[in-house]
């Protein structure tokens, strides 16, 4: 199997790597959500108002598509102008479809 054909790997490794304060802030985003997740929960668990509980459903889905567009603006600015540069525009049909699921 080439590790380079995405068809044949599940698992794919960015070749630019993020600085270790874009990790820092991606974890802190995803501890966010998934403490508003667990909090969400917890008013399950309270029986809470189901108002309460929609509002933060909603911030839950607001914060995960922001997540969504900062990785898709890392993404366009290294994976894919890498790929470019490097002759590979098969990549732009790809990040369409990743666009058209982040709707």
């Amino acid at each position: 199997m080439d590790a380079n054909n995405e068809k044949d790997c599940c698992c794919r490794y960015k070749e630019t790597p993020r600085s270790e304060q874009a990790q820092k802030q991606l974890q802190n985003r995803l501890n966010r959500m998934i403490g508003q997740m667990n909090g969400i929960k917890r008013m399950i668990d309270e029986n809470r108002y189901c108002g309460d509980i929609l509002t933060q459903i909603s911030a839950v889905e607001s914060a995960l598509q922001s997540f969504g567009y900062i990785i898709l603006q890392d993404h366009m600015e290294t994976c894919v102008a890498d790929k470019i540069k490097n002759g590979d525009t098969q990549v732009i049909d790809e990040t369409v479809e990743l666009i058209k699921k982040l709707k």
